[in-house]
């Protein structure tokens, strides 16, 4: 019972996070924007198609999807996004709050899934795709995204210079996405990964935009709030061995894309 209350903890805690960034998440999402648009190839060119944008935010992308698709879902854990997301976009759209883990959707409802950046946050990551594959119907497809092992090494590498705390979430790598969607019930028609390095002017640039983005929430770190300036100002000072000769700071963000396919039963 514990490691359940544990997990729903989390996810409100999660869902606080990217809440509290909703107004400022399209300012701050550069490598939202690459991302999503990069998965647009592989989107099907039907239109009478039920789509599902799986941890939707602000709903950019659902917003897009909507004009090419007959019905689209935008479903987040956050409430917060999800109120930006009703005034911001196309009133054809149908928001759903709910999480990943269970998705308050029929069984074989859905046509495909699109996912842009979500599923790195999902723990356990197993349960979660069940879920996706069980809304989805024979033949559907989930089309995403997600960040692997590799993602802000820079910021990792500092940090562990100053402490042994985990300020970095731990993704997962390739290898095990790759075991996780071919299976018995999915297979993975297609996927690359890329690394996205993005310029920051300062330590504290990175830091404000992942802040922006929602994505400063670390389940497992033991020292909450602030690191101290003592601990911040060493972390800083071991980036400075990243440094460019421009005086920019790089942050790497390693982009996963898949295309997996639900197998008929």
């Amino acid at each position: 019972m514990t490691a359940i209350n544990t997990l729903d903890t989390t996810r409100v805690n999660i869902a606080k996070s990217f809440g509290s960034a909703s107004k400022s998440y399209d300012i701050s999402a550069r490598l939202q924007r690459f991302s999503g648009k990069n998965l647009m190839p592989w989107l099907p060119n039907r239109n009478d198609l039920t789509v599902l944008d799986l941890g939707c935010g602000t709903g950019f992308f659902t917003d897009l999807l909507s004009g090419s698709y007959q019905q689209v879902i935008g479903l987040d854990i956050s409430t917060k996004m999800l109120n930006y997301a009703k005034e911001k976009r196309s009133t054809d759209i149908t928001w759903l709050e709910g999480d990943a883990h269970k998705l308050p959707l029929k069984s074989e409802s859905i046509d495909f899934v699109y996912s842009n950046l979500v599923i790195q946050w999902c723990d356990p990551l197993d349960v979660a795709i069940k879920e996706i594959l069980r809304v989805l119907k024979p033949g559907g497809l989930f089309i995403f995204t997600t960040l692997v092992k590799g993602t802000l090494h820079e910021l990792k590498s500092s940090w562990a210079q100053v402490d042994d705390d985990k300020h970095v979430i731990d993704f997962k790598n390739e290898t095990e996405l790759n075991t996780l969607f071919n299976s018995s019930t999915s297979v993975m028609l297609e996927h690359k990964c890329q690394d996205i390095v993005l310029e920051y002017e300062n330590v504290l640039h990175l830091a404000r935009e992942l802040k922006g983005l929602g994505a400063n929430h670390v389940p497992s770190q033991m020292n909450r709030g602030l690191a101290g300036k003592e601990k911040w100002f060493k972390m800083t000072e071991a980036y400075q061995d990243f440094l460019e000769p421009s005086g920019i700071y790089p942050a790497t963000y390693r982009v996963y894309s898949g295309q997996v396919v639900k197998l008929n039963d």
